[in-house]
């Protein structure tokens, strides 16, 4: 009812500013061409999980068929797409359809379960449309940005997104090709780990008590208030060709941006202000902390996901280095009250979120009034940005490392004694 209810007014706040809400660009898509039609079969992959092996081959084949009939239908009628995929309603219609049965041929536990993952699958869709819906949002309500002040605070770092886009240009067209499909299919990515994750739903017949796209669903919701707090756009647009006669100068990523007195700047109503914190730094991150678990192919490609989304974000000039750092502390403070949530709130629990929750404070205090400071000194508040985010780090590792069970050593039998 809370998500429902969130829908709603997001919603009402999008007709106000005079553009589609959730909802509305979620329908749609039951017939028209969806925007991504990876992610809507990742969707009612995640669904599945609830389903016998049977059942998900029949979905499956009915997904499929019915984008089939689609795409002919959109061929007689010379319907030509444009935008989007010609493929992933059918997807969408499985979804629904499932929702349909459960209510009508379900009962009991299994009822209850087959909505579950209905709910999953529909929720992580809504998530995406959630976000773009965001995304235009804070670019009709936030007419100045912030980077001045990041861009600045960003020399402590060594300004990293203007290192990272020289090598990033100098690799084309391999390296932009691969970090393109990285930072494009994240999400999709995601619903692999999960699957890993909830791959015995179906036969215990329940979900766990924790998972990685319930931590990817609260990053979503949470990190785009952020947005609304902290609007930056980034340094392609701030500093670089894409933002146009609103740039700053279009110097990046050649020379790095200068060292004056940061202020507000004023921007068009277009370019979403989505850069702190940098939320695919944080799904990134909270991919290779889910892996961890995994074997070790999963492994690998959790460290690989993630490396590889820093090197997009820098690379093509989407974010500072400043957000990245602000969005693994964002991310670690989720996902310990995510824990928290699931096994009981304790102490160490509430220290390791407060703490975390100050960290990311002070980043952005600092990043807004302290920019001109740490350019001026980066070689004390560049240790200092990097150590306050390993402190995080550390805190994380250590005190969740105490909430795994431990396993009890095997008792051994006692050696009987032969009688004399």
């Amino acid at each position: 009812m809370v998500t429902l209810a969130f829908l709603v007014a997001l919603e009402i706040a999008a007709r106000h500013y005079g553009l589609p809400g959730p909802i509305f660009n979620q329908a749609k898509e039951v017939v028209v061409a969806p925007k991504s039609g990876f992610l809507l079969y990742a969707s009612m992959a995640l669904m599945m999980v609830v389903l016998t092996w049977r059942q998900r081959f029949i979905a499956t084949g009915v997904a499929i068929g019915i984008d089939v009939v689609l795409v002919l239908v959109r061929w007689v009628a010379d319907i030509k797409v444009t935008e989007g995929h010609p493929f992933g309603s059918g997807a969408l219609w499985v979804i629904l359809g499932c929702a349909v049965i459960a209510v009508t041929r379900r009962t009991g536990r299994e009822r209850v379960l087959l909505l579950k993952g209905v709910g999953l699958g529909l929720l992580l869709v809504a998530g995406r449309k959630t976000g773009d819906t965001w995304l235009l949002i804070t670019s009709k309500t936030r007419p100045t940005v912030l980077d001045q002040y990041v861009a600045t605070a960003d020399h402590a770092l060594g300004n990293p997104s203007w290192l990272v886009g020289r090598i990033v240009e100098a690799t084309r067209p391999v390296g932009t090709h691969l970090l393109s499909f990285v930072y494009g299919q994240l999400a999709v990515a995601a619903v692999i780990f999960a699957l890993y994750q909830l791959r015995h739903v179906a036969t215990e017949r329940r979900f766990p008590s924790h998972h990685l796209v319930r931590t990817f669903l609260v990053i979503g919701l949470l990190g785009p208030g952020i947005y609304m707090i902290f609007p930056v756009v980034g340094p392609i647009f701030a500093y670089g060709a894409d933002g146009t006669h609103w740039a700053v100068a279009d110097i990046w990523p050649g020379t790095p941006p200068p060292m004056n007195t940061p202020h507000p700047m004023v921007f068009d109503e277009i370019t979403p202000r989505n850069c702190m914190p940098s939320l695919h730094t944080a799904w990134a991150t909270a991919i290779f902390i889910h892996s961890r678990k995994g074997p070790r192919l999963l492994r690998f490609a959790g460290t690989f996901w993630l490396i590889a989304t820093l090197g997009a974000t820098l690379g093509f000039g989407y974010h500072y280095g400043a957000d990245l750092v602000a969005g693994v502390v964002f991310t670690l403070t989720i996902e310990a009250a995510l824990r928290s949530v699931a096994r009981g709130w304790d102490r160490s629990g509430i220290q390791l979120v407060a703490y975390g929750a100050a960290v990311f404070a002070v980043l952005l205090m600092s990043y807004r009034y302290l920019p001109v400071h740490m350019a001026t000194y980066p070689w004390v508040f560049g240790p200092l940005l990097i150590l306050a985010m390993v402190s995080v780090i550390y805190c994380y590792v250590r005190i969740t490392g105490r909430w795994e069970p431990r396993e009890e050593p095997k008792r051994q039998p006692e050696p009987q004694l032969e009688p004399v």
